[in-house]
């Protein structure tokens, strides 16, 4: 009987084919690849021309229940710790706002320098610190309607005849709030004296008060209110000097400037005009500045 064999032919033949299906494989690998590749690159022309859905940040505040807010609470009488429990007028205000808007509002305590990048960085929603309304400071932050007066002023320790009026800061020592528009008013101020002013730069007010109280520095700088509360609680120690040295400006908070938090800030706003209109605000003020004062219901334009 005669022994089969299998020609070689068609075992190669068979490897053949197999190599051919093995590459048609790779190519339509290749070409499903670059349908990808292509279909990617039409996704991003596609999201590079077609507007995104904007964040908005009112809905996700509404939709968590609770308003995130950030200051710093060493600066009365607007934002202080007593006793272990943060008190102000902005505690007070804030917590009116929140009633206004149906919602928890939850306080972080940061020192003043860290306030408005920690907004910035997302940390929080709203700065609830006064955040005095400036050119510079409009440019990158969306201001709430004023909700107090800032024109900056001079204390000094009460009996110094040597300080009577803004101007004789001229040869002394002035203490100010790292940061702060009012120590750089006071800077400014000082230029147009013709005589040279020191400076001392703090972490909080409350260090340039306790270093005027010693002696360290001749005077302190801050917004009138705040030096009217501080002399108001130490007469036989400060003394404000008037008339304030500095340009007529307001206190406001703010939130971040993009299209997304101008809802927020716009409720922000409704609620404060609420609170103005039914007398709250002025409650809130006599309770902590002494007494109360109209504010403008919008923004007004910074005066430096």
């Amino acid at each position: 009987m005669s022994k089969t064999t299998f020609p070689t032919l068609g075992r190669s033949t068979n490897m053949t084919a197999l190599g051919r299906s093995k590459n048609m494989t790779a190519l339509g690998r290749r070409a499903t690849l670059k349908s990808l590749a292509l279909a990617g690159a039409a996704l991003a022309v596609l999201m590079a021309v077609t507007p995104s859905a904007k964040a908005d940040t009112l809905a996700d505040v509404k939709a968590a229940g609770v308003l995130k807010t950030g200051t710093e609470m060493q600066f009365p009488p607007f934002d202080m710790i007593e006793g272990g429990e943060y008190i102000g007028l902005n505690r007070d205000l804030i917590d009116e706002v929140g009633k206004e808007m149906g919602l928890k509002v939850e306080y972080q305590d940061l020192p003043w320098t860290s306030v408005l990048p920690g907004l910035e960085a997302g940390k929080f929603d709203l700065v609830i610190a006064p955040v005095t309304i400036t050119k510079e400071r409009m440019e990158r932050y969306g201001f709430t309607v004023p909700i107090a007066n800032a024109t900056a002023a001079l204390m000094k320790r009460t009996g110094d005849d040597s300080i009577m009026k803004p101007e004789d800061i001229v040869g002394k020592t002035v203490g100010g709030g790292k940061g702060t528009s009012q120590l750089a008013q006071v800077k400014e101020y000082a230029e147009t004296l013709g005589g040279d002013v020191s400076f001392n730069e703090y972490v909080d007010s409350n260090q340039s008060y306790a270093d005027l109280a010693a002696g360290r520095v001749d005077a302190s700088v801050n917004s009138l209110p705040n030096l009217s509360y501080a002399a108001s609680q130490r007469p036989e120690t400060f003394t404000v000097v008037l008339p304030p040295f500095g340009k007529p400006t307001y206190f406001s908070w703010v939130t971040r400037k993009g299209e997304g938090d101008e809802s927020l800030r716009e409720a922000v706003n409704a609620a404060l005009v609420a609170i103005s209109a039914d007398g709250r605000m002025a409650k809130i003020q006599e309770k902590w500045l002494g007494q109360s004062i109209d504010l403008p219901s919008e923004v007004p334009a910074p005066s430096f």
